[in-house]
């Protein structure tokens, strides 16, 4: 609504210029509600939509391993070794669908049972030992003092949380900009 009263240029206290421009603030301010309530629905969306099918897949491929097993009439340490990688990769989608953070620990537990599984592999097939074991063997030790890095670290420096974050509009918006899911 703009509002002009004429004024003289010499007086002062005769009239006043007043604008008001409030509808557009808060429909400039509805707007970028509604792109910011959307936004966020078809990120969440796509994210449980991601999380089921990643489960469902991990969930698929150990069934189906799990009965070629059944079928071969035999089970060997790789095989169980393979049911526990499909393990640690559906522990990892479970908790990153209650908690929306992905715990860097599991990665690299599948990592080292992978790694494990390739020495025991090698090792099992009578294949001449050879720098390659202890190449694998070094790097499980490395990722197992990655691991004790990462949990040092984290129970030194723990995150914040924020119960309920939300962000607000407007001028003098959230005072943690950055905030995401619950993490300050």
């Amino acid at each position: 609504m703009v509002i002009f009263q004429p004024h003289h240029p010499f007086k002062s206290n005769q009239g006043t210029c007043i604008v008001k421009i409030n509808w557009a603030e808060n429909l400039r301010k509805n707007v970028h509600q509604v792109a910011e309530s959307l936004g966020n629905l078809l990120v969440e969306s796509f994210h449980y939509l991601a999380l089921f099918a990643i489960g469902g897949v991990t969930a698929w491929a150990a069934v189906m391993e799990f009965l070629v097993m059944i079928e071969g009439g035999q089970l060997k340490i790789d095989d169980i070794l393979l049911l526990f990688i499909y393990l640690e990769l559906g522990a990892m989608v479970g908790i990153y669908f209650k908690t929306n953070h992905m715990p860097v620990r599991f990665l690299i537990y599948v990592a080292i049972t992978a790694l494990t599984r390739l020495l025991i592999s090698n090792v099992s097939h009578h294949n001449p030992p050879d720098m390659g074991v202890v190449y694998v063997s070094g790097a499980i030790l490395l990722l197992a003092l990655a691991i004790l890095v990462v949990r040092y670290a984290s129970s030194q420096f723990p995150s914040a949380k924020i119960e309920h974050p939300q962000r607000k509009i407007g001028e003098g918006s959230s005072e943690h900009p950055e905030v995401e899911k619950g993490e300050l």
